[in-house]
């Protein structure tokens, strides 16, 4: 029995391999991206794209295990939460109101050391913000907003 159960469980995990969600991939700078709408320093715009884009854009860059299934599936779900959000891509498609409350929100979540998440970290260490990066983006989400 314990053996069918194991055969049963390979197979099953074999078979997902080939169901894959859409990747969260763009080619190209949308016009409501966030560098787009508001002034975002060269070294600012930098430390976003290593620390935040693979979730809160449009644009994902994905690791070699996110090939497996049903890694992809948990990654896709956090993208998709993540974007929802803040999604830097659609910024600029924000009402004022919620542009500057998402930047309130950025600037909270980096004082609270709640951003970027510890599980993303471990794994992409140079999205590990130091000191000097983490006041470089509230210092700039505090004059950029709306």
């Amino acid at each position: 029995m314990k053996r069918k159960i194991t055969i049963i469980f390979l197979l099953v995990l074999l078979v997902i391999q080939f169901f894959h969600p859409k990747k969260n991939v763009s080619s190209e700078i949308m016009a409501t991206d966030i560098t787009k709408v508001t002034n975002v320093p060269q070294d600012v715009q930098q430390i976003l794209q290593v620390a935040c884009y693979d979730c809160h854009s449009n644009n994902t860059r994905y690791p070699w295990y996110s090939k497996i299934q049903p890694v992809s599936w948990w990654l896709n779900r956090h993208i998709n939460n993540g974007k929802r959000h803040l999604n830097f891509s659609d910024f600029g498609s924000y009402t004022d109101k919620k542009a500057r409350h998402k930047l309130e929100e950025v600037v909270e979540t980096l004082e609270k050391d709640e951003m970027p998440l510890f599980s993303y970290t471990l794994v992409h260490r140079d999205a590990k913000l130091t000191a000097a990066q983490k006041s470089a983006v509230i210092n700039w989400a505090k004059t950029a907003l709306p």
